[in-house]
């Protein structure tokens, strides 16, 4: 079963809202200015030894290299990676409807956690399910690992539902 996770206020948080982990050692931590919040590299690699796909789902443009790079600072690598330029190119694909900024099912993601409440609603009509995480929440990596396994029980398919991008 794939999870994916948005980035900012997700992953990437402020540290003077949120307890992070500690920042890259020098010289990266000029580079790399973003703060995970305290636990994510407990929580992708937990869910990984548990058998999930874990993928990051941002509407953001960071690269891929950027974000693989960061993560790897940490001990962290994802299953796949989707961001601003692959969600236009292989989602809207230049359709003239404005398709949602995120669309998880697309690529058979079961589970997405994001902190846009309006991201979460859609995930019921498009085929997949959302954790909502927005404020510092304690035991967000239990939660989090304790509702991907009950998602997991559930559901033989997931994400399976496509968009049609037939009104170019």
């Amino acid at each position: 079963m794939r999870i994916s996770f948005d980035l900012d206020e997700v992953l990437f948080v402020c540290p003077e809202n949120h307890k992070t982990e500690a920042a890259p050692y020098f010289p990266f931590n000029i580079f790399f200015k973003e703060r995970l919040r305290f636990g994510t590299p407990e929580l992708i690699n937990a869910l990984q030894e548990l058998g999930f796909e874990v993928w990051v789902y941002t509407s953001s443009f960071r690269t891929e290299s950027y974000i693989k790079s960061l993560f790897f600072l940490y001990g962290v690598t994802f299953d796949g990676i989707i961001n601003g330029t692959r969600h236009l190119k292989e989602v809207q694909r230049g359709s003239k409807t404005i398709l949602p900024q995120k669309v998880p099912s697309y690529y058979h993601i079961c589970l997405h956690v994001d902190d846009e409440a309006v991201i979460c609603s859609q995930g019921r009509h498009a085929g997949f399910y959302t954790y909502h995480l927005d404020e510092e929440e304690p035991g967000w990596v239990e939660n989090i690992i304790s509702y991907a396994l009950e998602i997991r029980k559930k559901v033989k398919h997931c994400g399976e539902k496509k968009i049609s991008n037939n009104d170019n």
